[in-house]
Parts: structure tokens; C-alpha cells; sequence
């Protein structure tokens, strides 16, 4: 492990989704001892988006650094249980001041209490909304980028598949950090990491029988993984890390994607564990985050 990252391992509480609202508390304590992001020159406000047919309306922050191209709508990691705009707050913010590019983090429904499509269905609804209010957000509608991390990347995946399958809003391209695409949890790096920091194989097992009640994967918006034709998705930007559960199926999925015709770049971060990028001090941390925000910007400006 990177000998900066090592050192924290032994501060980083594990994750337990099996207590939905404890570990809510727990994320946003963990949170409030995050260095506050620089918001100078940026624009942020909290617009509520109606959701689809029948649901509530979805709230989202949106970040809007001056001069921005296009927009990215991002959704947070928390295995669909935990997290929100405000937890999200501190990587939302930063991802935009970086890359100068408008951030629409969105605060999604949660599991078990709203299981899958709920949170999709929010997502897709949000995705929609900028794609319609494009020059509101002074923006190219023909630049609008779905990402996320963990469980995000997931809803992030899938929402790239729905809209290719049903000729929804155009999306330039995927920026999926340590995405959680496969509910069978049958890889190496998902049957290997057991005692990994922070998020092991039995948490990842939990956020999943969170979100779909125990059952498998009723659609590849739920699991993309599970997809079977990844032909026409727009390029994707795809970073893993080496002791994470998740590292594989992030791997698979990339190779899938080349295969398939779609542009793709994938970074393997040595020495890295899920999440891990939170630790700002590190070198490795800071290669990461600037990764992410120099690839969401090639693609909404080249």
C-alpha cells in the first residue's frame, strides 16, 4: 500500500450499511472534518429538479465555475444507502473549481427505505432536467457528462445505457471512479478483499441487498455489469483502485467497452484503497483527484 495512505488505515472506521441511519451519522461526521473547499468565483445554489411521474422532487447543488463549457451530473458514492449533496459537498465542489466545468451533484433517493429505481429514476430525471436547461446553466447542451463514484458510478453507467436505449439526452462521456457495476460480487478483487479498508466484500454485499432487496439485478440500469451490448456508449474515463472489492469489475467493464467500439481510458491506481482519494495530504490522493478533473475537462472542451 502507498506508505501515505498506510498511515491513515488504521484512523478509517469500516463501513456498516446493515445501520443505515447510524452510518448516515457516521459519513457526515466523518465529513464535517474535511478542509472546506475554495468556492471563490464560483457559483452555487440549490435548485430542486422535479422528478419523474409520480415522484418527489430531487434535490441537487449546483456548482458553476465562470467561463464553464458543459456540465457534469454526478452522482456520490454511499452503496445507495448513505450521502448527500452536503456530504458530497467537499468533492463536488473541488471536481468544479478543478476542471471549470459546472458539477450538478444530485441528492437521490436512499436505500433499503427507497430501493432500486428509486435512486436511478432521480438520477435520470436530473440528467433530463440539464439537458433541458442547458442555457440556464450557461452551457453547450451538447456537452453533458454523467460520473460518480462507488455506487454513484453505477447509477452513472446505467444512466449512459437508458439513454443510448431510448434515445434519451445525448452524453458525452462517463467519468466513473471506482464504480460498483456487478451485483453477483464473483471477481477476484470482490472473493479476495475481505478485510480491506473502509469497504470490504461484506459491505459491498450489504449496499447491494440494500438497493435491490436481495434479489439479483433486475436490469443492467440496476447492475451494469450485467449488460450484454455496450456498443454506442459515449467514451468513459474509468479509474480503480488496487485493494478494492470493486477493482475488477471496473477493469472488466472498461475491456468490455474497448471491445465493444467505445473509447475508453482506465487508470489503475498502485497503492490505493476505495476511497481513498478523500486523504487530501496524500501525493497519490492529489494525482487522483486532478486526473478526474482533467479528463472531465478534455472531454467537454476538446
Amino acid at each position: 500500500m502507498d506508505p501515505e495512505l498506510e498511515a491513515y488505515v488504521p484512523l478509517i472506521p469500516r463501513a456498516d450499511l446493515s445501520d443505515p441511519p447510524a452510518e448516515r451519522k457516521r459519513l457526515a461526521a466523518l465529513v464535517a472534518g474535511v478542509p472546506a473547499p475554495d468556492l471563490d468565483g464560483m457559483d452555487v445554489h440549490d435548485p430542486m429538479v422535479p422528478g419523474a411521474t409520480g415522484d418527489p422532487d430531487v434535490p441537487v447543488r449546483v456548482y458553476r465555475p465562470a467561463g464553464a463549457h458543459g456540465a457534469l451530473v454526478w452522482l456520490h458514492g454511499g452503496g445507495m444507502t448513505v450521502g448527500d449533496v452536503d456530504t458530497e459537498h467537499p468533492l463536488a465542489a473541488r471536481l468544479a473549481a478543478a476542471s471549470g466545468e459546472v458539477v450538478i451533484s444530485v441528492g437521490y433517493r436512499l436505500a433499503p427505505e427507497h430501493p432500486f429505481p428509486a435512486a436511478f429514476d432521480d438520477a435520470y430525471a436530473v440528467l433530463r432536467w440539464a439537458a433541458g436547461h442547458a442555457a440556464d446553466l450557461g452551457v453547450d447542451p451538447g456537452r453533458i457528462a454523467v460520473g460518480g463514484m462507488s455506487a454513484g458510478g453505477a447509477l452513472a453507467a446505467g444512466l449512459a445505457l437508458r439513454s443510448r436505449d431510448e434515445q434519451g439526452p445525448p452524453i458525452r462521456f462517463q467519468l466513473l471512479n471506482q464504480p460498483g457495476l456487478d451485483d453477483r460480487q464473483e471477481t477476484w478483487s470482490q472473493r479476495r478483499f475481505t478485510d480491506t479498508p473502509r469497504m470490504d466484500r461484506t459491505v459491498v454485499g450489504q449496499a447491494w441487498a440494500n438497493y435491490l432487496g436481495g434479489a439479483p439485478a433486475p436490469s443492467p440500469y440496476a447492475a451494469p455489469a450485467r449488460a450484454t451490448d455496450l456498443a454506442g456508449l459515449p467514451p468513459a474515463y474509468i479509474a480503480t483502485a488496487e485493494f478494492d472489492p470493486l477493482r475488477d469489475e471496473g477493469i472488466d467493464y472498461a475491456l468490455r467497452l474497448l471491445q465493444s467500439g467505445v473509447r475508453v481510458e482506465l487508470h489503475q491506481w498502485p497503492g490505493t484503497f476505495h476511497g481513498s482519494q478523500a486523504l487530501l495530504s496524500a501525493g497519490v490522493s492529489q494525482r487522483q483527484n486532478a486526473e478526474l478533473a482533467a479528463a472531465l475537462r478534455r472531454a467537454l472542451v476538446d
